[in-house]
């Protein structure tokens, strides 16, 4: 899905004018840089008058393209729309997909020497989209208020949001004490044909479970266990993560595999017979933003950037019932104990880095037990 904010609003002459009174005001007290920065100067530059040289060449580009994996009207809709009101000269173009579809898109728009995007923001996005050759390393004020695991060695991504992976279970068929506790509950027999799982994401379900346990039990250990777990019949769902999650809930399925585990929460918050269990280790994601090599509006990009990883737009994802990135702003109240360290369960983070060297051995012991 693509949309400009400029499609829908009718007062974008309004706008227009404001626009031209504050560039009046800003230029009048801006000098700008001796000579054209190049993209790569644009992305990194740290001088203190940072912000005024972001805003000219904004305002000069006046257009800005995002790719992401947020829900629509949940908060990407809203997020571009502030966006729009804080820089009322840039308009802002978004589309939605998963990793993977976004990845797909990148790709295939470089080939073509076509393209659009110049940020994106999801999980899993290096490795699926051509891997650091594919983006370029920025620099942002806000990476203060990051750990340094949030930010990539060579700056080509920041975290923006987390996602925490667990076990989804209809609480009609399976009581709390009785539901499964452990990969290894997993196993018992009562569960045989009772349980799906999202098949076509490296950023959840099957994939994100082999490649989590990968990363903690090693590749004999995980592939002795992937065996037993062929054994259950875990049927194989080409919807959405949110969508198995659904399908456990209207019945279909007992249980479902490596789902986010605030979705089961929030369902049951509206009435949903719902829960989660966290399974030790919990994969847990960090979604990031990045820059794209062939950037077309630089400067606009970078607002962003910033503007993502602002306390302003992290307060929006606590609202909106995501995971922010930035540790001073928690997650919603209703969602505190999903994060691992608060349950008291161990988690795995996998890294872009990480999922970009185990994603293709993933992918492999799943059509060699699954398929």
């Amino acid at each position: 899905m693509i949309e400009s904010l400029s499609a829908r609003r009718s007062w974008r002459g309004c706008s227009i004018a404001l626009s031209v009174a504050v560039s009046s005001s800003a230029i009048a007290g801006f000098v700008a840089p001796a000579h054209a920065l190049t993209t790569e100067e644009i992305l990194n530059y740290t001088a203190p008058d940072r912000q005024q040289v972001l805003e000219a060449g904004a305002r000069r580009e006046g257009k800005v393209v995002i790719y992401s994996g947020m829900i629509v009207n949940q908060l990407l809709r809203p997020l571009t729309e502030a966006f729009h009101r804080k820089y009322p000269f840039v308009d802002i173009i978004y589309w939605r997909g998963d990793g993977n579809q976004i990845a797909a898109k990148v790709t295939a728009e470089m080939q073509a020497n076509a393209l659009m995007a110049d940020v994106i923001e999801g999980s899993g996005l290096p490795a699926a989209a051509g891997g650091p050759q594919a983006v370029l390393p920025f620099v942002s004020p806000l990476f203060q208020s990051l750990p340094k695991e949030d930010i990539a060695a060579d700056r080509t991504w920041a975290a923006t949001r987390f996602r925490y992976i667990g076990l989804g279970y209809n609480t009609k068929f399976i009581s709390k004490d009785a539901a499964p506790k452990t990969y290894e509950d997993l196993l018992d027999p009562h569960w045989k044909g009772k349980m799906a799982w999202h098949a076509a994401s490296d950023a959840s379900g099957a994939l994100v479970t082999i490649t989590s346990l990968l990363a903690t039990w090693g590749r004999e250990k995980t592939e002795a266990y992937i065996a037993k777990l062929a054994k259950q019949d875990v049927t194989p769902l080409a919807v959405s993560n949110r969508q198995v999650v659904d399908q456990v809930i209207f019945g279909e399925y007992w249980i479902g595999l490596g789902i986010s585990a605030h979705h089961p929460v929030i369902s049951a918050s509206q009435g949903a017979p719902s829960a989660t269990v966290l399974l030790d280790p919990v994969p847990s994601l960090n979604d990031s933003i990045q820059v794209v090599r062939g950037v077309k509006h630089p400067h606009a990009a970078m607002l962003l950037v910033d503007f993502m990883l602002s306390p302003e737009a992290q307060r929006m994802l606590q609202n909106a019932e995501y995971f922010p990135s930035n540790p001073n702003v928690d997650p919603s109240p209703a969602l505190k104990m999903l994060v691992p360290r608060n349950a008291g369960v161990p988690a795995v983070l996998l890294t872009p880095e990480i999922l970009e060297e185990l994603t293709a051995r993933s992918a492999e012991l799943y059509k060699r037990y699954f398929r």
